[in-house]
């Protein structure tokens, strides 16, 4: 049998995960009324939005790639004409 975690320690899980208050009471009332599955869904949306700002910040960063390359070979043709 598994040892169950204290409700602090899964408050300062979801909190850590990046839940809302909001969230946390809704999954605490979730647990109090024995509804697993619903804990459950509010995992899944959580994780999908945090995943969702990973994408989010992948194109970002893709972005800024882009323009250091362009700034790269703008110094590269720079220097070439020079020579």
């Amino acid at each position: 049998m598994r040892k169950k975690m204290s409700k602090q320690a899964v408050i300062q899980n979801l909190k850590d995960a990046g839940c809302t208050c909001k969230t946390v009471e809704k999954f605490l009332s979730y647990e109090e009324e024995g509804k697993l599955q619903e804990q459950l869904e509010v995992l899944s949306v959580q994780r999908k939005h945090l995943l969702d700002k990973v994408h989010r910040e992948e194109r970002q960063i893709s972005c800024l790639d882009y323009l250091v390359y362009q700034l790269q070979n703008e110094i590269v043709q720079d220097e070439e004409e020079f020579l």
